[in-house]
C-alpha cells in the first residue's frame, strides 16, 4: 500500500508554495511532524514560511477550516497564536491533490518544567485561550471523551497485531477495567465542554523574549478545560500542587478555572496513554511511523504500557490535586 504522503517531493512543496504567489528561493526543510508534513520554505528577499500538507482523510475540509477560525478568533483577540496566512480570503490551500496552509515561522523554546513565574503567566495565557474557546462550540470537529480516545483505541490496538501475543491477555485486561473506571469518572464529573488546544504539552507553548505563544491547533477539539492544564504539571505530588496553584491563579485573572474538573486529570492521562498506542498502530502504513518509531511492538513497549496502565488504576484511587 502506497503511503498517504508518498508523492510529496520538495519539488511539490515548493510548486504549491509558489501557486500562491511566493517566489521562493528552492531551499526546503522538514521539519519534525508525523501526523502532517511540515517543511520550512525559503521565500526570495523575505522571512521563511511554514507549510504544512495535512494528513489525507484525517480532517474534512471543514474541521480545519473551523481550526483556522479558531485562530483567526484567537489571534483577533491578541491572544499569541501562530494562525495561518490568508491570501484572498481563504487560509486552506489545494495543490495536486494535497491540501495545505501556510503559516508566519515563530521560533522559540519550551517551558522549563517547574519553573513557577513561567507557570504563572502560562495560566494568563491558557485562560485568554478557554475564555474564547468557551464562547461557542465547533460545529465540525471531535470532543474528547472516553468512547473515542478509550473504548475505541483499545478496539484499534486489539484488531491489529501490535501486542505480542504473550503480554495480550493481560494488556486486554487492565485496559477494560481501566475503561469502565474512566466510563463511571467521566460520567461522575460535571463539566461543560468547551473548545480546548486538545493537546497543550510544553512544546506547543514556545517561550521568546519572555513572551510566550501558542503554536499547532492542529488538535484543538471540545473537551473539559482541565485538559489544556495538566500536562504543564510534572514531578510529585507536592510539586503539581505549587504548579497548579501558580496556573489556575494566572489562569483566574481572564476565566473561572473549574475546579470540579481536577478528578479529571488522572483520566485524561490514562486516555492519553491508550490514544498515543492506537495512534501509532492507525499510522504504522505511513513508513515514517516503523523508522521513527522501531520500538513500537516490542515485549519491552508493551509491557511499560502495561505497568502504566495499572499505575493509572492506582491513582484514581488517590485523592485528586486539590486548590487551597
Amino acid at each position: 500500500m502506497s503511503h498517504p504522503f508518498a508523492t510529496l517531493t520538495p519539488d511539490l512543496v515548493l510548486d504549491a508554495v509558489e501557486s500562491l504567489g511566493y517566489l521562493s528561493d528552492a531551499r526546503v526543510l522538514a521539519l519534525n511532524s508525523y501526523e502532517n508534513r511540515v517543511y520550512q520554505v525559503g521565500i526570495e528577499d523575505e522571512t521563511p514560511l511554514i507549510a504544512k500538507f495535512y494528513r489525507p482523510a484525517r480532517w474534512s475540509d471543514a474541521a480545519i477550516r473551523e481550526e483556522h477560525a479558531f485562530s483567526a478568533e484567537l489571534a483577533d483577540c491578541e491572544i499569541p497564536v501562530v494562525a495561518p496566512l490568508v491570501r484572498d480570503g481563504e487560509s486552506l490551500f489545494e495543490h495536486a491533490g494535497f491540501r495545505f496552509a501556510l503559516f508566519p515561522r515563530r521560533g522559540g523554546r519550551a517551558p522549563e518544567p517547574g519553573n513557577l513565574d513561567q507557570l504563572y503567566r502560562l495560566g494568563q495565557l491558557l485562560g485568554r485561550l478557554h475564555a474564547v474557546g468557551a464562547s461557542r462550540p465547533f460545529a465540525h470537529r471531535e470532543a474528547l471523551g472516553v468512547v473515542n480516545f478509550g473504548h475505541e483505541s483499545l478496539a484499534t490496538l486489539l484488531d491489529g497485531n501490535f501486542i505480542p501475543r504473550s503480554l495480550l491477555p493481560a494488556y486486554e485486561s487492565v485496559a477494560r477495567d481501566l475503561l469502565k473506571r474512566l466510563d463511571q469518572l467521566f460520567a461522575s464529573v460535571r463539566y461543560t465542554p468547551i473548545r480546548l488546544h486538545g493537546d497543550c504539552h510544553p512544546g506547543n507553548l514556545l517561550c521568546r523574549d519572555d513572551s510566550f505563544h501558542i503554536v499547532d491547533l492542529d488538535d484543538c477539539r471540545m473537551g473539559p478545560a482541565v485538559q489544556d492544564i495538566w500536562m504543564m504539571l510534572a514531578g510529585e505530588r507536592h510539586e503539581r500542587l505549587g504548579q497548579l496553584a501558580e496556573l489556575v491563579d494566572g489562569y483566574n485573572e481572564f476565566h473561572d478555572f473549574a475546579s470540579r474538573e481536577l478528578p479529571l486529570i488522572e483520566g485524561l492521562r490514562a486516555l492519553r496513554l491508550m490514544h498515543y498506542s492506537a495512534w501509532l498502530a492507525r499510522r504504522w502504513d505511513d513508513p515514517a511511523f516503523p523508522m521513527s518509531f522501531p520500538w513500537f511492538g516490542t515485549e519491552r513497549y508493551w509491557g511499560e504500557q502495561i505497568l502504566m496502565l495499572r499505575e493509572q488504576m492506582a491513582a484514581l484511587d488517590e485523592e485528586p490535586l486539590k486548590l487551597f
